[in-house]
């Protein structure tokens, strides 16, 4: 299933077109997919950049044209003699702030034109290497069920941007014997964890009422708050500024009675508007 796969089906179970989602999965992995669903869709902009958390499992020994399951083995080096403490090594200089190269076969635009279409085409593509933070990379569990593979399972926090395959193609270079990922779970995005999940079974139960966090309650836990009296409010909701608060990046603004009106940021000395969310 692909993330537009749900998108497709919250359509249907909530009655709307107006839904999105706040970062692709790939068809691959299973885990946290942030839906947004009516006035909450102009928020996903702000959960696309938020960080990361994913369970996963990397397999040395073979290497893929997708650099995950989904692609054909391209290479095979035998990787049953390496040592635990090699692995763990080869770790090391993959967290933290990096440069690293995305898979060729990634939803990343090449003139326009998805790199993995132009792949599938044919062509041979290579990616510019981007700044990415990968704050957590740890070893779960170190597998031999077969000879010629290690299955490693890690768990990574990072920032978003970042491709979790594509670690398992840098380890697998590192070591000189390939690596490719093999299974993919997202654990978490911002402060949204797999804990609180529904599966849209449980979604398709209470349907049309899809919705199990309103935009308000969100909005609290995905940025810094302001509340402003009756006047700012209505300044606010038309689009106005108002007096900066000396809050950092993006907040969220709500009313005396605790309604959201908008995601605001301050720049030139004024508090204004990126998003405005009060109801019509």
């Amino acid at each position: 299933m692909t993330s537009h796969d749900v998108v497709s089906r919250i359509r249907r179970l909530a009655r709307t077109r107006r839904v999105g989602h706040g970062g692709t999965l790939d068809p691959m992995a299973t885990g946290v997919l942030v839906i947004g669903v009516g006035r909450a869709t102009r928020l996903l902009t702000y959960v696309i950049g938020a960080g990361k958390g994913y369970t996963g499992t990397i397999r040395l020994g073979q290497s893929t044209v997708t650099d995950d399951a989904e692609g054909e083995v391209v290479a095979t080096v035998p990787a049953g003699g390496l040592g635990t403490d090699e692995i763990h090594a080869a770790l090391d200089p993959l967290r933290g702030e990096v440069d690293q190269v995305p898979s060729a076969v990634s939803a990343i635009k090449v003139d326009g034109r998805r790199a993995y279409k132009r792949v599938r085409d044919g062509e041979a593509v290579e990616l510019a290497a981007r700044r990415v933070t990968i704050s957590r990379l740890d070893v779960l569990a170190v597998r031999r069920d077969r000879p010629d593979v290690v299955d490693v399972d890690v768990a990574v926090t990072c920032s978003s941007g970042t491709y979790v395959r594509a670690v398992a193609r840098d380890l697998g270079a590192a070591l000189g014997v390939g690596g490719h990922l093999t299974a993919l779970r997202r654990t978490a995005v911002g402060g949204f964890t797999l804990a609180e999940a529904a599966t849209l079974d449980e979604l398709a139960e209470r349907a049309p009422e899809v919705v199990n966090l309103s935009l308000a309650d969100a909005a609290r836990r995905f940025f810094p708050q302001r509340a402003v009296d009756a006047d700012e409010a209505k300044v606010l909701s038309h689009g106005g500024p108002l007096d900066p608060a000396g809050i950092s990046g993006p907040y969220a603004v709500f009313d005396p009675a605790g309604g959201l009106i908008a995601i605001v940021s301050e720049r030139a000395g004024r508090a204004r508007a990126e998003v405005v969310l009060a109801p019509a």
